[in-house]
């Protein structure tokens, strides 16, 4: 390896080692949140109103904030800094600011207004319960300009990312949680409705999160200012790679909606279900694979600017190994420790045994795709900063099509026996991200962007032999069941603490006797 990739691979180690570490404080964070409100609302009719509620500007958010936009603007900012300089960066952000914060206030606008009508049609089933339906429209209300105010603010961390100023973005996610937290603790007992008091924090959450990019953006000296101009070339450009992108980059979060719809059709609790589960699944999602994707995009698309293709092969290469090296212990310990986690970290309150079986059941379902949903996460980069988007939009049309044919046949099954529930739609989530997830491999091994070195078996077989010396120890020390449940919190707290210490000091003794070095961690 030449000493200007190994120099590459280094710097990619240490931004995503930025990012990572401050992911990791955000999904701390986000797990103290959920048990927070987990222990106010638990898994009742009125926490369904809210998930929903809360949902699908997340949904929304992922696909502008994380997604397709992001995934169209850094390769044309890329290429516009390298070709037309400072002035020509500053013109491009004051456009796009001005067509995406106008698109994004007349979606809100209308998304406010026609709030019953969106109720409707996200959880359909709640028809069943009038009650329900109106809170979750009133909630919606509230939550939805979040969507306006987190998109810019993603606008702004891309702007940030591009220029290697990796923190203040990945820091970010954090204040969400801090104003849930609050206003769980704080602001809720003085609400009739306490999900009311939720819905308002995420609100105050999308304008502080927006006026925390500023000061890093002002460093830049490239603070937008908005302006209309949609036939603007650059505009025109990351607008025709959006279109398709928004399909293509975001099939899971669009599968994960689709459970939610259905799963308003289940049994009261459902909804809540799958979202404490899916939560534990997104600990090593957002820590290491958006993290890794944060950092390798606008590093592709200077390689592909400069065309430098053995950088750019380099780069995949380096970002699909780390993945494996983390999904594979991740799958493993979230399988076996599902119901102690959901145990220690939501059974107190209004959470009781019965919603921790069937999140528990739900978890283990999410965790099968779980290496699947890391993989395309580093994968979809590696067409977008080729600006390739028909490629992603045809597999995610297959995969969103397998999605729904295996929802109907686990959920609606002809067979009676195949009648999975909340568990079906978790299942068949998994399974579609994993098609979703070769297709895309085979599509840039076709392109020769990737060879089959970046998907070494040698590596993998090395990683799961190294996580099965991890599944022993974690056999050996769990305890009985019945204790967590007789344990109080803190005394579940350490006996959790001792199994992922254990367990990670397993892993790493396990990756030493394949014969795995820290060197190999660098290539």
């Amino acid at each position: 390896m030449s000493a200007s990739a190994s120099g590459d691979d280094a710097k990619l180690v240490r931004s995503s080692a930025v990012v990572g570490s401050a992911t990791m404080l955000s999904r701390v964070l986000g797990l103290a949140r959920d048990v927070v409100l987990a222990n106010l609302i638990g898994a009742n009719g009125n926490a369904d109103a809210f998930f929903v509620a809360f949902k699908i500007p997340n949904f929304l958010r992922r696909l502008f904030a994380e997604g397709a936009f992001s995934q169209a603007f850094v390769p044309v900012l890329a290429d516009t800094r390298e070709k037309g300089g400072t002035a020509a960066v500053r013109e491009l952000i004051d456009r796009v600011a001005g067509v995406l914060g106008s698109t994004l206030l007349g979606l809100t606008l209308v998304t406010v207004m026609a709030s019953p009508l969106v109720a409707t049609v996200f959880a359909p089933g709640f028809l069943r319960d009038p009650a329900k339906l109106a809170l979750t429209a009133g909630l919606i209300k509230l939550t939805f300009p979040y969507l306006l105010l987190i998109s810019l603010t993603g606008f702004a961390g891309a702007i940030l990312n591009s220029y290697q100023r990796f923190a203040v973005p990945a820091l970010t996610p954090i204040l969400l949680n801090l104003c849930l937290i609050g206003a769980a603790l704080w602001l809720a007992p003085r609400f009739d409705e306490p999900v009311t008091a939720l819905a308002l924090a995420v609100l105050v959450a999308g304008f502080a999160q927006l006026l925390f990019q500023v000061p890093a953006l002002a460093g830049i000296g490239l603070v937008p200012r908005p302006r209309w101009a949609p036939q603007h070339a650059g505009v025109k450009r990351i607008l025709v790679l959006m279109v398709p992108a928004l399909f293509g980059v975001s099939v899971s979060q669009i599968n994960l909606l689709l459970d939610t719809v259905l799963a308003s059709l289940l049994p009261t609790g459902s909804v809540s279900w799958l979202y404490y589960s899916d939560r534990l699944t997104e600990l090593p999602l957002g820590v290491f694979a958006i993290a890794i994707a944060t950092v390798i995009l606008p590093t592709l698309s200077g390689h592909r600017a400069r065309a430098d293709d053995p950088a750019f092969g380099n780069t995949m290469a380096w970002a699909i190994r780390s993945i494996l090296l983390i999904a594979i212990p991740a799958t493993v310990a979230l399988a076996m420790l599902a119901e102690p986690l959901l145990t220690t970290l939501f059974q107190y309150g209004a959470f009781g045994e019965a919603d921790r079986a069937m999140a528990a059941a739900s978890l283990r379902a999410y965790t099968l795709g779980l290496g699947a949903f890391m993989l395309v996460k580093v994968l979809a980069p590696g067409f977008y900063a080729r600006e390739d988007m028909r490629t992603p939009v045809r597999i995610g049309i297959v995969a969103m099509v397998a999605n729904m044919v295996l929802n109907a046949a686990f959920v609606f099954p002809l067979m009676w026996w195949l009648n999975l529930g909340h568990v079906g739609l978790a299942l068949a989530t998994s399974l579609s991200a994993w098609l979703n997830a070769v297709l895309l491999y085979r599509g840039l091994r076709r392109d020769t962007v990737v060879s089959m070195g970046s998907f070494p078996l040698k590596w993998l077989l090395q990683v799961s032999g190294a996580a099965s010396v991890m599944a022993l120890a974690l056999w050996w020390m769990q305890p009985e069941g019945a204790l967590w449940v007789e344990w109080l919190w803190w005394q579940r707290g350490a006996q959790l603490g001792l199994l992922c210490i254990g367990g990670l000091m397993a892993f790493t003794v396990g990756l030493w006797l394949v014969g795995v070095r820290p060197s190999d961690l660098r290539r």
